[in-house]
């Protein structure tokens, strides 16, 4: 049994309590190992990258010790889907010296990462039958229903003393179906959405919202502290989907606003620029507004989050609302809008496109 020690963070107005730097010992079937390069650095990023997180509730964390880099490529990875999340995720797992198979629908995505050292597998059956634990990044449910659980799918290669880590955003429903399948295998499954978009995914700065497994939970913990700055653990699978629900919800219906300010202070003689250097040094800041503002201003959405999965989530999100009768008119205006703007073509564009749909309303 690993062996595991829990910490608590206090939210606290002008004081916190900072994570100690104890080290664990972590064992199981497939235990992930930290690779020669990564040691005398802190493998759990909770303070290595960001500063200390402070919540209401308690984490546990395992950290691996005595290892060895040999050690570390015994360990096998699989990761399923190479879009705009995927692809730098993969990547900085082959960085950190992981054993890393990939998979993808289009399979040249998959050429760069083998450049990097991946190896290949047509299928995500003969992915997860190779690897220890896999990873599935896809871009909407039915893309993860059908490669976990089609024909070809994960849980046809994967089995007893594997695990299964599905990192996609999609509803409540369709992670608790794709669990049942996975866990009729014998595998373990664990649901793990990330708050982030291609930069945090770049820089390694993902925060994790995971359900399910505890034991996969704490198996995978090194890996998902390489891609990410943070990590949660919330329960029951079901609700690291709904969590990631309403956080895109909430960012939805920011980024709606935000557009109509940019606008209306155009429209009034006020220069937009203005508006978001304001706007960035008020209660109201946000780093998506900082982020996202300058190019808005110019009309240009480089696409790091594309419009078109921001409107699935806020669908998504209004979904699981009407399920506990949970009125949500903000987030349904704001869905109308992104609605308009995929009408107008813009479904490839980075989310903040959303702007031009108000622009082309009369």
């Amino acid at each position: 049994m690993p062996l595991l020690l829990k910490f608590s963070f206090y939210s606290h107005s002008h004081s916190s309590h900072f994570l100690s730097s104890t080290a664990m010992a972590m064992c199981s079937s497939f235990c992930p190992q930290i690779p020669h390069r990564l040691k005398g650095k802190p493998f759990f990023s909770f303070s290595s990258k960001s500063k200390p997180l402070f919540l209401p509730f308690k984490l546990i964390s395992s950290q691996a010790s005595n290892v060895t880099a040999k050690d570390a490529l015994s360990t096998r990875v699989g990761f399923l889907g190479l879009g705009i999340m995927g692809s730098p995720m993969a990547q900085n797992l082959l960085k950190a010296g992981c054993d890393v198979t990939v998979w993808n629908r289009t399979k040249s995505k998959c050429d760069p990462l083998i450049n990097l050292g991946a190896k290949y597998m047509p299928s995500p059956e003969e992915v997860a039958a190779s690897c220890d634990v896999t990873f599935a990044m896809l871009a909407d449910p039915e893309s993860a229903i059908d490669v976990a659980c089609g024909k070809n799918g994960a849980a046809n290669g994967i089995g007893p003393g594997k695990g299964y880590v599905d990192v996609s955003t999609v509803d409540g429903g369709t992670s608790k179906l794709i669990s049942m399948q996975i866990k009729d295998t014998g595998a373990l499954f664990l649901e793990a959405p990330v708050s982030g978009s291609k930069k945090p995914a770049e820089d390694g700065q993902l925060i994790f919202l995971t359900a399910g497994d505890k034991s996969l939970y704490d198996t995978v913990a090194p890996f998902l502290d390489i891609m990410g700055k943070s990590r949660f653990y919330l329960g029951d699978v079901g609700n690291g989907a709904a969590m990631k629900l309403v956080v895109n919800m909430i960012m939805g219906s920011m980024m709606a606003s935000f557009s109509e300010g940019i606008l209306l202070s155009e429209k009034v003689g006020l220069d937009p620029n203005v508006l978001v250097e304001v706007v960035s040094q008020g209660a109201i800041s946000a780093p998506m507004y900082s982020l996202k503002g300058p190019s808005m201003t110019k009309s240009l959405y480089p696409t790091a989050f594309p419009l078109k999965h921001q409107q699935k989530d806020l669908r998504l999100a209004l979904g699981l609302a009407e399920s506990v009768s949970q009125p949500t008119p903000i987030a349904a205006a704001a869905n109308e809008l992104y609605k308009v703007a995929i009408s107008h073509g813009l479904s490839d564009q980075d989310f903040s496109a959303v702007i031009e749909a108000l622009k082309a309303k009369k």
